[in-house]
């Protein structure tokens, strides 16, 4: 298996359980390796296309499971997604996409429901889906949300910033919070199975920013009465809720709420 964006919060975490269960892994990363025993290492820059073929060529991985982004970059997202699906080959592909490419409504999203973004980031996002479709149709593609961990995913340090009296936690923007042990077991088994298009992997739960805060901080040790909520200050998706109900029909990994994890 290859992993772009190996080193980052979900890639390592991939990496790791499919280490675990036997594969030979290859962690692609920008600026350091993670530390994942049993892991191969490559420095990969995603936007050369020439790389990225001669590493898919040396390693003929059975598996891609593409993770590797940058937030405010839409070269990364878009052309470097488009860099690891012309170089797949015959492996496997899974992209690791996001709710993001909604804008948000009272219903929940679906995976047939078209892309919405209401932010560059979406808009990007929705862009590297496109790309994943036109070049590698059987590819499975992985919409999820926001992805929570054992104290240490950004969204927990966020908390711990407002906490600590530091900006806020938006109130009105719904979302559906993943633990990513979840997510990483699901990605696993979605790169054995021949699923191809859009799977909605998320947590059964809606819930607000300032809510995921108040849930998370007995376990984070802190005092929820110190956060702080409100309106987000820039444009965001409203309500972005994603029915997981093909995902929960068809993989053997339990998609746990986060009120199964405090």
């Amino acid at each position: 298996m290859l992993i772009t964006g190996a080193s980052g919060f979900l890639g390592s975490r991939v990496a790791r359980l499919a280490v675990a269960a036997g594969y030979r892994v290859t962690g692609c990363y920008a600026t350091s390796p993670a530390d994942v025993p049993g892991a191969e290492w490559r420095r990969l820059d995603i936007l050369d296309e020439a790389a990225v073929a001669a590493v898919m060529a040396e390693v003929r991985p059975d598996a891609v499971v593409h993770t590797a982004f940058v937030q405010s970059s839409w070269p990364v997202i878009v052309d470097g997604t488009a860099s690891v699906a012309k170089a797949c080959g015959p492996s496997r592909l899974v992209h690791v996409s996001s709710d993001a490419v909604f804008g948000g409504r009272a219903e929940a999203y679906t995976e047939k429901d078209l892309p919405s973004p209401v932010n560059p980031y979406g808009a990007a996002k929705a862009a590297a889906e496109a790309v994943v479709r036109a070049l590698r149709p059987e590819a499975a593609i992985v919409r999820n949300s926001l992805i929570i961990g054992d104290g240490d995913s950004s969204h927990e340090r966020v908390i711990r910033s407002v906490a600590a009296g530091q900006g806020i936690l938006f109130t009105e923007e719904l979302r559906s919070p993943i633990h990513v042990t979840d997510l990483t077991a699901a990605v696993l088994e979605l790169a054995t199975m021949d699923y191809s298009g859009v799977l909605n992997v998320a947590g059964p739960e809606a819930m607000s920013r300032y809510e995921l805060g108040v849930a998370l901080a007995p376990r984070l040790g802190i005092d929820p009465a110190a956060l702080k909520g409100g309106p987000a200050p820039f444009a965001c998706p409203g309500e972005v809720v994603l029915d997981t109900s093909r995902a929960r029909a068809l993989l053997r990994t339990r998609l746990r709420g986060v009120s199964e994890l405090v």
